[in-house]
């Protein structure tokens, strides 16, 4: 960016240039259409998050769903109990490290997985955006976090 295409301090500090309160924002907005869509479910978004990442990919640690959703344990713990207490998985130590925990997912958090399919489908509809320009911009969001966690 040149000089002359730089914006101005005053242009900076007017909340509709910041890029973070555009993403902020739009959190807001994706929250309320998954809603609806998760209340069918009885899950919360971060809860939905744990099973997506199990259904890809059952039996996993603690520490590996942690790092797929950029979450500490501490966070992560107490929403894998409400998830076991609902029947949906199931946590045990690792046999060949008694550190471990590892998270299998139960017939019923399986069975959940057809229940979701439409859940995908509902949040990209409420974009309006194409499926090219989905895939663009979710692309650029990730680059963006990948630059900002170094």
């Amino acid at each position: 960016m040149t000089k002359a295409e730089s914006p101005s301090h005053e242009d900076l500090m007017k909340l509709d240039n910041f890029l973070c309160f555009a993403i902020y924002s739009a959190n807001h907005a994706f929250t309320r259409v998954y809603k609806p869509l998760l209340d069918e479910l009885d899950l919360t978004y971060p809860q939905y998050l744990v099973m997506v990442v199990l259904w890809e990919k059952d039996d996993q640690t603690v520490g590996n769903l942690g790092e797929k959703l950029f979450l500490e344990s501490s966070t992560l713990t107490p929403m894998l109990k409400r998830l076991e207490s609902m029947g949906y998985l199931s946590r045990v130590r690792d046999r060949t490290d008694e550190r471990q925990v590892r998270v299998k997912l139960t017939e019923t958090g399986r069975a959940l997985r057809k229940k979701a399919d439409n859940v995908p489908y509902g949040i990209a509809s409420a974009t309006g955006m194409e499926p090219a320009e989905l895939v663009r911009l979710k692309q650029e969001i990730a680059t963006l976090r990948t630059s900002l966690l170094k």
